[in-house]
């Protein structure tokens, strides 16, 4: 069946941000005393909010940080990004099947406003999105809880049953499972963890030319961008 809303994550889905964003976070969990890589960071903390990861960094070095070190990492990533920002590969593509079906469509994230604003205007995407942003700021918990695909379906007049999330991290598969949506989960970062993201529920997809097939919009293998 077609949806009745698609809820595309930012990060990693949208625009290709995951590795400059967890090069940044290991950089400074690195510094806190606790060697980390880039993938070391990814594979922990991907797709949840800072206010979820700080405690998790807290219990993994076993100090106490400030209320500013959040706020930090969010400063320091955002210097990236300015630097520039690539969309993912053909999401342009599902853009316009989506637009060209009528079947509505929002973003659903961890981070914050201003950080979606930044990363999707330097890629070109944000004309596209705009107007349906949704960001776990303004919700009680971050993903792995519901709560951002709750608000984001409430926001667009969807419900639950009839919404399909895009995600690409375990916590945000989780998220859209727990909130009664269908969860595709997109595995074009070499870094995905495939496995986890299946455990969690997820029907996996590595190639955006492949998702309007799988939303059942488009039985045709779209040309990436």
């Amino acid at each position: 069946m077609r949806p009745g809303l698609v809820i595309f994550d930012c990060d990693g889905v949208l625009v290709d941000t995951e590795t400059a964003a967890n090069k940044v976070l290991a950089e400074m969990v690195t510094e806190l005393g606790l060697p980390m890589d880039y993938r070391e960071a990814q594979r922990r903390f991907m797709g949840r909010t800072m206010e979820t990861i700080q405690p998790m960094v807290e219990n993994l070095t076993g100090r106490s940080l400030p209320a500013s070190w959040a706020d930090g990492v969010r400063a320091r990533t955002l210097l990236e990004f300015e630097k520039g920002v690539e969309p993912i590969r053909g999401i342009e593509n599902v853009v316009a099947a989506l637009k060209e079906e009528g079947i509505p469509y929002c973003v659903g994230s961890s981070g914050k406003y201003a950080k979606m604003r930044v990363t999707l205007g330097k890629s070109g995407l944000l004309p596209h999105f705009e107007d349906v942003l949704f960001s776990a700021e303004d919700c009680r918990e971050g993903k792995p809880a519901p709560d951002i695909f709750l608000y984001a379906a409430s926001g667009m007049g969807g419900t639950p049953e009839d919404c399909v999330v895009i995600e690409d991290s375990v916590a945000g598969i989780q998220a859209a499972r727990a909130a009664g949506m269908r969860a595709l989960g997109f595995t074009g970062d070499p870094g995905a963890d495939s496995e986890a993201m299946r455990s969690a529920g997820a029907e996996l997809f590595a190639d955006m030319a492949k998702l309007p097939m799988l939303l059942n919009i488009d039985t045709r293998e779209l040309d990436a961008c």
